[in-house]
């Protein structure tokens, strides 16, 4: 493989990662606009779930000390494209670049952790409709029995 494919690879990897954190970051957003809009799909329990297991892996990595599997993913295929790699994580390096300031690791694991308090508390403020069962009702309530 050919440098420029690496390049690209390494493109792609970031690109999913920054949707990743758009997702995150954008979700909340919505869940409190679309609460206070009375936006239904907010509500979707598919959505909830995945945005809240998403910001749950961010600040288990933060606190483990762990490196994002993206970052280190795009790095290795920089590396080997021969471009010049960045050390640290994703969110670190591109707020270094974007605001010019020195983020310690540690307050990077408070603010997930706030972060990741206030999606919860979203989760109870604004909680996520019942699963819906197929060809049944409008949703399926576990502490109902079903129709008959």
């Amino acid at each position: 493989m050919s440098s420029l494919h690496y390049r690209l690879l390494a493109d792609l990897v970031l690109l999913v990662h920054s949707v990743f954190v758009i997702f995150v970051v954008a979700g909340l957003v919505l869940i409190i606009a679309g609460y206070r809009r009375g936006w239904r799909w907010v509500r979707n329990p598919w959505f909830r779930i995945g945005h809240l297991g998403a910001i749950v892996v961010v600040v288990a990595q933060s606190w483990l000390g762990v490196l994002c599997p993206l970052t280190d993913l795009e790095m290795a295929l920089r590396e080997r494209a021969g471009d010049v790699t960045y050390t640290g994580s994703f969110i670190a390096h591109w707020l270094d670049r974007i605001l010019y300031v020195q983020w310690p690791p540690w307050l990077l694991s408070v603010i997930y952790s706030v972060f990741a308090l206030t999606v919860i508390w979203t989760w109870v403020g604004v909680p996520p409709r019942p699963f819906r069962r197929r060809g049944r009702g409008p949703a399926f309530d576990a502490n109902q029995s079903p129709r008959r």
